[in-house]
Parts: C-alpha cells; sequence; structure tokens
C-alpha cells in the first residue's frame, strides 16, 4: 500500500498564482502576466493547444499538497508522487508555484541532508515523480553523504539552447535550477519549504551550467541573521567553499574529473541569484507554452 503524507507547500500566501498543465482541452489563452517575476501565463482566447494537455493558468491559494511513495525505497522502481488536495497526481516541477512574494520561493527536497542516494525529479515521466537517479541500470549513490537538503526550484528550466554570456558561454542542462538549503535541519524527500536565496553558484558540468542557489529555509533558527552572500560567510563560515569543493570534486572517486565553476570561480551574491531565478522562471514558461522543443521532457 501507497504511503501518503501531507505537506503544506505554501502557508499564509495572498493571491500568488501558478501556471499549470490542465487536463482537459480548452482553447488557448491570450497573454497576461502570471506568477510575477515576468513569466507569462494566459485568458482565453480562440486558438487551440494540439497537445492533449495545453497550457492554462489556475491560481493556487495556500496549496496543500500530499506525497505518496510507490514502489520500494532503495528500488528501481521507488518514486515519490505529488497529490493534490483531490488525491490526483500534480507535477512538483510544474504544478508547485515557484513564487512567494517578498522575495521568498517554494523549495522541493529532493535529497536529504547527511543522505548520498542521488534522488532528482523525473523529467521525463509523467507527473514528474521524485526517483533515484540511475547510470547502466543501477542505482545511483554519491561517494559519500552530502551535507546540505539539495534538491529544485519549480517552474525553472535551464535551457540547453541558451548560451550564458556570464559564463564562458555554457549552455543550460535541461533540468531545473538546483536548489542547496544550509539551515540545520534534515528535510524529507517531497517536503516543499519556504526559502530565500542568499547567493549563486555556476557550477559547469563536462560543458553545461548548472547553477546552485544557496538558500535557507524561512523557519530555520538563523534565517533571520541571513540576507545576502556577506552574511552567509559570517554566520555560517567556511559554508560557501565547502558546497563549492563539494560539488567540484564529487565525481573524482569515479574517476571522472573535477567539475569547474565560472564566475572567477566564486560565489555570486543575492541579486544575481534572483536573476538566474527570473530568467529561469521564463525559460520554464516558454517551455510549458511549447515555444520551445521540449525534446523528451514531460510538461504534465
Amino acid at each position: 500500500m501507497a504511503a501518503t503524507r501531507v505537506i503544506t507547500a505554501a502557508t499564509a500566501v495572498t493571491q500568488t498564482t501558478s501556471c499549470f498543465l490542465a487536463k482537459r482541452a480548452f482553447v488557448l489563452p491570450a497573454k497576461r502576466p502570471c506568477g510575477g517575476f515576468g513569466a507569462l501565463c494566459f485568458s482565453r482566447r480562440a486558438l487551440v493547444l494540439k497537445s492533449k494537455r495545453p497550457f492554462s493558468c489556475s491560481a493556487i491559494y495556500n496549496p496543500q499538497v500530499k506525497v505518496q511513495e510507490e514502489g520500494p525505497p532503495d528500488s528501481l522502481d521507488y518514486r515519490v508522487f505529488f497529490l493534490d488536495g483531490s488525491g490526483k497526481k500534480v507535477s512538483p516541477w510544474h504544478d508547485v508555484p515557484l513564487i512567494l512574494g517578498d522575495g521568498v520561493f517554494n523549495f522541493i527536497v529532493e535529497i536529504p541532508k547527511e543522505s548520498k542516494a542521488k534522488m532528482e525529479v523525473a523529467t521525463d515521466e509523467d507527473f514528474t515523480p521524485i526517483k533515484q537517479d540511475t547510470k547502466k541500470g543501477k542505482l545511483r549513490y554519491y561517494p559519500y553523504n552530502i551535507n546540505w537538503n539539495y534538491g529544485l526550484l519549480p517552474q525553472t528550466w535551464e535551457d540547453p539552447s541558451h548560451a550564458n554570456a556570464d559564463v564562458e558561454g555554457c549552455f543550460g542542462d535541461n533540468d531545473p535550477v538546483d536548489v542547496v538549503e544550509i539551515g540545520e535541519t534534515q528535510r524529507k524527500i517531497g517536503d516543499v519549504l519556504k526559502i530565500k536565496p542568499l547567493a549563486a553558484l555556476a557550477m559547469i558540468d563536462e560543458g553545461e551550467l548548472d547553477w546552485k542557489i544557496v538558500a535557507i529555509s524561512l523557519d530555520d533558527p538563523k534565517a533571520h541573521l541571513v540576507n545576502d552572500v556577506e552574511d552567509v560567510e559570517k554566520h555560517f563560515p567556511g559554508t560557501l567553499t565547502a558546497i563549492r569543493d563539494w560539488f567540484r570534486d564529487y565525481k573524482i572517486p569515479d574517476g571522472k574529473p573535477a567539475n569547474r565553476f565560472g564566475l572567477g570561480d566564486k560565489p555570486a551574491n543575492k541579486e544575481y541569484a534572483l536573476k538566474i531565478i527570473h530568467e529561469t522562471n521564463e525559460s520554464w514558461a516558454k517551455l510549458v507554452k511549447r515555444t520551445v522543443d521540449a525534446g523528451e521532457l514531460s510538461l504534465y
């Protein structure tokens, strides 16, 4: 029997808007702002999408989601699905809102701190559940524990056709943006946390740009002390260097070269991190509106 637990994805949020892929056909909408931060949604107009899951827009107020585990843990069949209030499957990538206002964002935990199973949203599967990554048919594990909660920003996408002029012209890695959450609490797979970004690291993985947004959960005891990169250095001394070094070196035990970092090998500040979130949210909007090629990615 599948295990289910309830997560409050966002509380006390007013008029937060989220972009959805509807499960029923309807007419495509005319452009209007949606979700803040520049992403576009739509209001109805007479143009029908060919896809069976056309793009639509729906407001969310204090959304509550459940996670449902299917298959045994530590197996190829293990999946963590997200369910809405009616029990229907939804996508953690597409259906959980990114923006909560006042510089606060939703963050979805894929890998709890002090664990090493390489969990990730399955971007090519229906409803994009969280699963354990594989290589040559075997489950993947990091060579050692990751020391922070790790996961994704929903409704973001690193466009593999976009060359970033700030980072050696590297192209996006075709995934949602990653978050490294530095709070003291070990979270659970599928937890949805309200976080504030503090810094950004431009990791280059085999030539692809793979942003790491350093953030802290608002419920962490030190959250009120940190608002930008210099605060992290002050109140979490050595953490930014440790994050960079961990992601630089984790492939070396498998015989692969170290990853590299752009932007002078240094973390960018909060303003730059917000710029990255803004740009990748806009890229995601283009993806789900099908104005760019989705390839094998699931859009529902």
